[in-house]
């Protein structure tokens, strides 16, 4: 069967108004164009949907029998049309977005607040991770998007992801801002930064695994004042005195009780790069979120000189 929706559109609104001419002029459609559809599908269902008589247009059974079903299927079309239109007009949908703790409680913490203001419609959902967890989520669907550093780890098999570099961000040695200096100038070396009370991330971070092959390669042992704890209770234990810690400079945004020294000799980065699959095309949401973040970026670039834009 090959009944289309014009055809039930033009059977309604004969119904509805009785009158072929009337309901021609109200579709803007030719007579003849309206009667050609209506004898179309009457055809197509095998029983005349009118008693058709000179001034008088009436249902028959058969028609009083499908108007109903017409009249819910056109509503459904026109349910169907306004999700979609709503989607497109982001008054609707659903972001699922990955990133490492790290960039949540900065790039993504400003780029969800600012995304949700503007888009209050859409449906965020938000998973931490380091980036191999988040790669991995990709490659599932599990996530549409996801914020990953350079030390990703390998693409499973079979899958293609798209990277759009977004950040490179110097990893800084924090301090309390209530304690003295951990030094006089704009760095701390590697060496001395061994010599000080030195609060370790938990070894599932990869800053962990990094700094610990930094002291390594340096043949330097560092003086570990607490090991084991989470980025929220680093910052925490830092403020309050317990310690100093090597931390992405993004991490100090909004945080007056820190103070910060670059990291020299050697002087550590990351790049931080936007990831999708490549055989995926990104829904307007998706797509949306992806500009609101680059702005975010751009805009944590112009505020501190130990981030750099890669856009």
């Amino acid at each position: 069967m090959d009944m289309n929706l014009e055809q039930l559109r033009g059977f309604v609104e004969v119904a509805r108004l009785g009158h072929f001419t009337r309901a021609s002029e109200h579709l803007h459609l030719a007579q003849p164009s309206l009667s050609r559809q209506i004898s179309t599908l009457e055809r197509e269902l095998g029983a005349e949907l009118f008693h058709r008589a000179r001034g008088h247009i009436a249902l028959t059974a058969a028609g009083e029998t499908v108007l109903p079903h017409a009249q819910r299927m056109l509503a459904e079309a026109d349910a169907i049309r306004d999700e979609v239109a709503e989607l497109a007009g982001l008054r609707r949908g659903r972001v699922r977005l990955g990133a490492p703790p790290t960039l949540c409680i900065s790039l993504v913490a400003e780029a969800l607040s600012s995304f949700h203001a503007t888009h209050p419609g859409i449906d965020l959902h938000l998973t931490e991770g380091g980036s191999r967890l988040l790669v991995e989520q990709l490659a599932v669907g599990a996530v549409d998007i996801a914020l990953v550093t350079q030390s990703e780890g390998p693409v499973p098999a079979g899958v293609s992801l798209t990277h759009v570099p977004l950040l490179a961000e110097e990893l800084v040695v924090i301090s309390s801002a209530a304690a003295p200096p951990v030094t006089h100038g704009p760095s701390v070396s590697l060496a001395h930064l061994a010599t000080l009370p030195l609060i370790q991330f938990d070894e599932s971070y990869e800053l962990r695994a990094a700094m610990d092959a930094a002291f390594r390669a340096a043949d330097l042992t560092p003086t570990l004042a607490l090991e084991g704890a989470e980025m929220d209770a680093v910052l925490r234990f830092v403020e309050r005195g317990v310690g100093v810690a090597v931390v992405p400079a993004m991490v100090l945004y909004e945080r007056p009780a820190l103070r910060s020294a670059r990291l020299a000799h050697p002087a550590m980065s990351r790049t931080i790069s936007l990831a999708h699959r490549s055989d995926v095309t990104p829904a307007v949401a998706v797509a949306a979120m992806r500009t609101a973040i680059m702005a975010t970026a751009a805009d944590l670039a112009e505020r501190d000189p130990a981030i750099t834009s890669l856009l």
